[in-house]
């Protein structure tokens, strides 16, 4: 699969259901997720700015897309509405027809801006490796069908010695009338 294919079977509106396990804390957690995701012109002044402010070189973008998200946890404080949110804009630059660098605006495990490497395996499957500061993080996303969709993640220690945290998530489209 290349990144442009993927990018727009990803496209819509999704509801996802996640359980995660923190092996640090022996936690478990349930998440359901209202999950927005949308293509974003190439030329936009946020993909411009983003682009700005961490690439430099000779690599070309294609279809950035923004995902939106609405959560709500069991894991939760209990002073709290319960409800997460966030969007992050990523922004593909191949390398070949299988792989690439994925500049995201907020990583998935600390909330900086980060780049990726992502591959596609011979089966569909999109992988997306990043290092942070703190951790490295693997997140892998495969097509059961046209509306379903599966990502799973794991966090490892930013040596890659110890697993923090895996999950699991089931992502199904909601469909227009």
């Amino acid at each position: 699969m290349k990144i442009e294919k993927f990018a727009i079977k990803s496209e819509g509106e999704w509801c996802s259901m996640r359980s995660g396990h923190s092996l640090v804390f022996q936690q478990f957690e349930q998440v359901v997720s209202n999950v927005s995701i949308k293509l974003i012109d190439i030329n936009s002044p946020e993909v411009e700015s983003l682009i700005k402010s961490k690439i430099k070189g000779e690599l070309k973008p294609i279809c950035p897309f923004r995902v939106d998200w609405e959560a709500e946890s069991d894991w939760e404080q209990e002073n709290s509405s319960g409800v997460a949110s966030g969007s992050c804009l990523l922004i593909p630059f191949p390398t070949s027809s299988t792989e690439g660098m994925m500049l995201r605006s907020v990583g998935y495990t600390e909330e900086i801006e980060t780049v990726s490497r992502y591959e596609f395996l011979s089966d569909g499957t999109f992988i997306l490796t990043t290092k942070y500061n703190q951790s490295t993080t693997e997140e892998r996303i495969w097509f059961l069908s046209e509306n379903l969709r599966c990502r799973s993640s794991v966090i490892k220690t930013a040596k890659g010695t110890g697993i923090l945290q895996t999950s699991y998530s089931s992502e199904i489209r909601r469909l227009k009338d």
